[in-house]
């Protein structure tokens, strides 16, 4: 059984933000920490102090996190970034919020003595024989510290103060992971053993100046002569008075939604699963009477996106993405009356198709966009039809004549987006062959079902509209507007390209609409441009009617499953020049024993070559790497390494190190690598992030090369909407829960229930849905109960069962 905690995160927008440059403006970017962890990174916004990032990030956390913090860069080409300011919000004040926080919030400065990070490992006893009592303070070790000096580590001591009395431990030279292994003791009077409390805080010795603060930690002396006290307990800063609310360093818009999940051995969502799919396999049930009829009843505009998103990623897993697209959008079919508002709104047939085209397309859409994209980043060319945002003296870029007119900006810009509109659309009207069959097979269906509701000639245009509204309004627009969240580029459009890519997409939403609102729209300066966008029109219309012009209908027809192949996103996730060195390799100077190679990312394996033509290459699969982490950054004298530990056949282990560019090219590699092998079991919960070298490991000094890891691994995964392996129990669960927010039970309150796992008979007169539903999530609220009595309450409350514990599945618990 997995219990997860995931963190959906987005960045929005900052404003009135500082000036850090000397021109006036900023380059801010943001990093999002978990407990002093980077987990995600946004682009950089340039030359603005009220960027907008409009990223969005779901974290997989590991349980038991205490703060989620997001900080405010700007970025600089020479020299070190700048910190402008930070936002935390603890754990506790997450949950505080059923909905989530979204809110503006003021950012704090950035204060030394409260950046720590890091754990302490102690052993705390008051022997209750014995007169004095004496306290034993047994300081193990520390891991992860914060490194104050130049050279990237620290020298930290332990300063331990009890009852007016401190002692010290040994200094510990050049390390962040210190070993110290000694015991300090305290005499207690009686009198002192009340409220007194021990204080250990750890300090990084510096021989000129004063020593650096790294963390503290407390103790209720108390509660040690009740309870011995022993493990590894996160280090602190030190309490803060009254918090500074930071108005003059603007502010940061956050939509931030903790949720914690017991998720249950898949067996127990199959009573779940079987009624969401029923309707499916079994036609010709009452359309008002079935789960998924229920469940967009129940389901409100706020939650519709998550759950169109897990029952695609259920119905994907059963092979049935494509038949449940067709039930939806035929119910929502006959709910309309008027074909030009058909899929309009955003009901859960609309955000079903939306999002299925994310998770089955996206490698088609970059593949067809990016090229044309890329053109557009690399010019620059300044664009605009809007007079009133024409900015003449803009225009001398084009002309060495002066200052141009209205007329010639407007004639050179409609001339630039002719010519980019004729790359994008040029892409898209010859990549039939491209797009995914279960996409084309998808809108085939969807064709015949607009047919047979609006058969007649004057709703000729629907069934090509039908088609293009998704295609067009909610793929291709979109990713050219926004390319970086959909991954056609690394870094958001500067101010003058996203002008650009503004009246693209505008554009490619006209001839989305088939151009029936030109001259309609409340924009008359985009008028020039219709002459391009009829005749873009024509030829959409022909690219659909060779889309859907596909042969094979079995998965439509719901007579077989579709191939898994077909239901996740293949091919190279990422690829690009990096620096290697394989520990143990040959014994040069550390700077220079990287060689470059060309690497790639997949799905199955991280492999790399000289060159991208070269043939002979090396390869690491993904299913055996155990860990993906940071190395320190005096290791190699560069900082910006990364290791991979992966585990071979024989059981081994091995260890390939990689350079990077840049921190943001490190980051890049890091998420990617943590996302492909976030489903690996055996990870390992402790590497070293230093290397082996002159008879020691560099990061803690330990002389045996066989030493366990001195620092933990970090499990925390910044994950995309698509980017998660298909778990048809986690979505399940995640289901179960909107139906119990909802309040379903209470809904079916009178119905009387039935066995969960009936076999669903579709030749039943009368099927008592109402309570086999309520039987099912009866069942599943026991099972929460039975595993949160065995397991302790990290999960969400569950409402006491009126209904006797059923027997459990002989399941081994499941594993994510």
């Amino acid at each position: 059984m997995a219990k997860s905690s995931s963190l959906h995160c987005r960045v929005l927008e900052g404003k009135d933000l500082p000036a850090k440059d000397v021109s006036g403006s900023s380059d801010p970017y943001c990093l999002v920490k978990v407990d002093n962890e980077v987990v995600a990174r946004t682009a950089t916004v340039w030359r603005s102090l009220n960027p907008f990032w409009g990223e969005e990030y779901n974290l997989r956390l590991p349980r038991g996190f205490h703060s989620f913090a997001v900080y405010v860069l700007d970025e600089d080409t020479i020299g070190q970034d700048d910190v402008i300011g930070k936002v935390s919000l603890s754990r506790q004040q997450i949950l505080a919020e059923p909905r989530g926080v979204d809110s503006w919030l003021s950012l704090v400065p950035v204060e030394p003595d409260k950046e720590v990070q890091g754990e302490i490992h102690l052993e705390l006893q008051v022997p209750k024989q014995g007169h004095p009592r004496v306290l034993h303070c047994h300081l193990i070790e520390a891991r992860d510290l914060a490194p104050r000096d130049l050279s990237g580590t620290s020298d930290p001591f332990a300063r331990v103060s009890c009852c007016g009395h401190t002692l010290e431990t040994a200094v510990m030279k050049k390390t962040r992971f210190p070993r110290w292994h000694q015991l300090l003791e305290f005499e207690l009077a009686e009198s002192e053993l009340g409220e007194a409390v021990l204080t250990v805080e750890v300090w990084d010795w510096d021989i000129v100046g004063k020593n650096d603060f790294l963390g503290q930690v407390e103790f209720s002396l108390d509660a040690i002569c009740s309870n011995p006290t022993k493990g590894w307990f996160q280090l602190l800063p030190f309490p803060s008075a009254a918090e500074d609310q930071g108005a003059q360093l603007g502010a940061l818009r956050l939509a931030v939604r903790l949720v914690e999940d017991r998720v249950l051995p898949a067996l127990y969502y199959q009573p779940l699963i079987q009624l969401l799919t029923e309707p499916i396999l079994c036609p010709g049930q009452p359309p008002t009477g079935t789960a998924l009829a229920i469940l967009e009843e129940v389901t409100s505009g706020e939650s519709r996106q998550d759950v169109a998103t897990k029952l695609v990623k259920i119905f994907l897993g059963q092979g049935l993405a494509v038949p449940l697209l067709d039930y939806l959008t035929t119910h929502e079919l006959a709910r309309t009356t008027d074909p030009n508002i058909l899929f309009r709104s955003n009901s859960l047939a609309s955000k079903s198709m939306e999002q299925f085209m994310k998770a089955v397309g996206l490698p088609y859409l970059q593949q067809v966009l990016q090229p044309a994209l890329s053109r557009v980043f690399e010019e620059k060319r300044y664009v605009e039809l809007d007079p009133s945002k024409m900015e003449l003296s803009r225009g001398r870029r084009i002309s060495f004549k002066g200052t141009l007119s209205e007329a010639q900006v407007q004639e050179s810009s409609l001339e630039l987006l002719k010519g980019y509109l004729g790359d994008i659309m040029d892409a898209i009207v010859g990549s039939v062959e491209q797009c995914p069959l279960l996409m084309r097979m998808a809108f085939k269906q969807l064709r015949q079902r607009v047919q047979e509701r609006f058969p007649s000639a004057e709703h000729q245009e629907v069934q090509y509209f039908s088609i293009s509204g998704f295609l067009f309004l909610r793929f291709f627009a979109p990713a050219v507007l926004t390319p970086k969240l959909f991954g056609l580029r690394e870094q958001h459009a500067e101010p003058r390209t996203a002008r650009t890519l503004l009246l693209l997409a505008k554009a490619l939403q006209s001839i989305g609409n088939l151009g029936l609102q030109l001259g309609q729209g409340k924009e008359p300066w985009m008028a020039p441009l219709h002459t391009v966008l009829l005749p873009s029109v024509t030829r959409v219309k022909a690219f659909l009617d060779s889309l859907v012009t596909v042969e094979s209908t079995e998965a439509t027809a719901g007579e077989g499953l579709v191939p898994p192949a077909l239901c996740q996103p293949m091919g190279t996730i990422k690829e690009g020049y990096l620096h290697t060195l394989t520990a143990g390799g040959a014994s040069l100077l550390p700077r220079f024993a990287f060689k470059k190679r060309y690497f790639w990312l997949s799905t199955e394996a991280l492999t790399y070559s000289k060159s991208p033509q070269w043939q002979v290459y090396c390869s690491i699969p993904v299913a055996q790497m155990r860990a993906v982490e940071r190395v320190d950054e005096g290791t190699f004298q560069h900082p910006h390494v990364m290791q991979i530990v992966a585990q071979g056949e024989a059981g081994q282990l091995h260890t390939t190190y990689i350079q990077c560019k840049s921190a943001q090219e490190l980051w890049q590699w890091l998420w990617a690598l943590r996302q492909a092998c976030s489903a690996n079991e055996a990870m390992l919960p402790t590497c070293h992030p230093g290397t082996f070298r002159a008879g020691r490991w560099t990061c803690c000094l330990q002389p045996a090369c066989t030493a366990p890891g001195c620092s933990r691994t970090h499990s925390a995964v910044a994950l995309g909407e698509w980017n998660e392996p298909l778990d048809p129990a986690a979505a399940a669960q995640s289901l179960y829960g909107h139906l119990r927010r909802a309040g379903i039970r209470s809904w079916a309150q009178g119905a009387e229930g039935s066995a969960a796992a009936e076999p669903p008979c579709p030749g039943r007169a009368e099927d008592p849905f109402k309570g086999r539903l309520q039987a099912v999530l009866r069942d599943l609220d026991v099972a929460h109960d039975t595993f949160a009595r065995r397991d302790g309450p990290p999960g969400p409350a569950v409402s006491s069962p009126t209904s006797p514990s059923p027997p459990l599945p002989a399941q081994q618990p499941h594993k994510e």
